[in-house]
This record gives C-alpha cells, structure tokens and sequence, in this order.
C-alpha cells in the first residue's frame, strides 16, 4: 500500500509538467495570437460587417442590411472591368517578377564574397526606400523629358517619346522593380537547401547547360518560384500608391476604386464590399494556384 502512495504521488509532478509542456507554447504566444486578432481579424470582420450595410446619399451609413453592394459590384461593368485590369496587373508583374528573378537569383548564388553581399544590398534597395519617394522618382523617369524617354530620342530608337506615365506598362514597371526582392529571397532560401552537385552531376554527364537548369535545376526551384509568386501577386494586387500616383485618376485598380468610394464618394459600404471581394479572389486565386503546381509537381514538393 504505501508503495502505491509513493508511486502515485511521484507520477503527479509529471503529470503536471506535462500538462504544463502542453500549455506552453500557446501561453508563449499568446500575446502574438492577441496582436494578430486584434489588427488582422477584428478589422476584416468590421469591414465584412460594413459591407452588408445600406447606404443613403443624403444620410450616409444605413443600419439596414442589404446584398445590394455585392449585386452592384457583381452586375456593373465598370466594376468587371477594374477587377479584370488589376489582376491582369498582379499577374503580369508577377510573371516579370520570375523571368527576371530567377535568373538574377542564380547569377547571385555564384558571386563570390564581397560582391554577392554588396548585390544583395543593391537588390532589397527598393524596400529601404519609401513607396512615395519611390514612385515619385518613377514619375520624373517617365516623364516625356525624363531620362528614358531622352535616352531613347538621343540614340534614334524611338522618334518621339513615348507614353509610360499614366499607363499600364508604367505602373507594372514599377511595381515589378520593388516587388523583385520578395522573389529574389524566396527563391534564395529554396536555393541554399540545394546540392551543388547536382548540377555538376548533370553537366558532367555531357549535358548542356540549359538542358541542366530545365530539368535538374528548375523542378528543385519551384517551391521557392511558388512562394515568391504568391507574395508578388498578392501585394500587387493590392498595391495603392503605385497605380493612384503613376496610373492616375483614369487608370483604377482595385485598391484606388476602394480608396475614392471610402474617401471621395464617402460610400463607406460599398468601398468595404470591393475591398472584401478583392481579399476574397487573392485568396481564391493563390490556393487554387497552389494546389494546381502542388499536385502538377508532386514529387517535388514531396520530396
């Protein structure tokens, strides 16, 4: 009997140490787990909320509810055609975003040091700079007598300048130049985990090196190339500064019509349905995508 008592009363520290192994991860999260709920989810479901309101030109802000925001948004051109334009926007800067980060991210993996730490710098540039400043300074490069558009007077490419700022080919310049970082590190830390040898595997086997990075090298790449696209498409989707400064007030995206019908309008409901349905296809879009190159290269990402 009392080797019983002894056993038990040993086996109640455990108990509770594990107990207490279990509840410590969330206590030590808990004040992240709080910071996220308060400035991520509590704003979305006001605006979720908001958006279901009625509103009034003369009284504003109804408290009735009413699917009449979504309706207008899903049944009016002007709408189809603003949705259509910024997510050809995000997917074209996005695919820029690959053509030029990847190769750039291999060219940097090769450097030696202190080249490679001093082109790292050059390239994450953009983030140190703040967005207003740096489309601002996108603004006076596009300008007719900006430094492109007289570059390509001066050499006879061009007779005339051309057309960039307020156009669709300017802001997605733009964008493409501060959102190649995020590419550039994803597909960076997908590198470092890479075996060299692989490549010199392939080489040594006679062949060629194009032939190498298609189909040794770029299937390995993926996941970083995956992680890289769904930072740039979901950020320039939703990009503000860049397409209202560079595109102006003809060239809306999402993010501007938001904007105007928040601020311009006061149309507080219908600004939160299109900010919603915007969050709403980023996310439809990404999983889908996702879950299509996930099970397009499943033995990689198995792997």
């Amino acid at each position: 009997m009392a080797e019983a008592t002894i056993a038990v009363t040993a086996a109640l520290p455990r108990r509770k140490s594990a107990e207490g192994a279990g509840a410590a991860p969330w206590l030590l999260a808990s004040p992240a787990l709080l910071l996220f709920i308060g400035v991520l989810l509590v704003p979305l479901l006001l605006t979720a909320l908001l958006s279901f309101h009625a509103f009034d030109g003369t009284r504003g802000v109804l408290p009735d509810y009413t699917w009449l925001n979504y309706l207008e948004v899903f049944s009016d051109g002007y709408y189809h055609e603003i949705f259509l334009r910024t997510g050809g926007l995000a997917l074209g800067v996005t695919l820029m975003c690959v053509v030029l980060g990847v190769p750039e991210t291999l060219i940097l993996a090769r450097m030696r040091s202190p080249w490679r730490a001093l082109f790292l710098i050059v390239i994450l540039g953009p983030l140190l700079i703040s967005v207003v400043v740096r489309t601002l300074g996108w603004a006076i490069l596009f300008g007719n007598d900006g430094l492109i558009n007289s570059t390509l007077v001066a050499t006879g490419i061009v007779s005339e300048p051309m057309r960039l700022l307020f156009t669709m080919t300017g802001v997605a310049i733009a964008l493409t130049h501060v959102l190649i970082p995020f590419m550039v590190i994803s597909v960076w830390a997908n590198l470092q985990k890479l075996d060299p040898q692989v490549e010199n595997a392939g080489l040594s086997l006679g062949a060629p090196p194009l032939k190498v990075f298609w189909r040794v090298m770029l299937p390995q790449l993926l996941p970083g190339i995956l992680s890289g696209c769904i930072i740039v498409f979901a950020l320039s989707a939703s990009a503000f500064a860049t397409p209202a400064l560079l595109g102006g007030r003809k060239l809306k995206v999402v993010a501007t019509a938001a904007y105007d019908e928040f601020l311009n309008t006061l149309n507080w409901p219908l600004g939160a349905t299109i900010a919603m349905l915007l969050l709403l296809a980023n996310v439809l879009i990404i999983l889908g995508a996702n879950r299509w190159v996930e099970r397009r290269f499943s033995q990689v990402f198995d792997a």
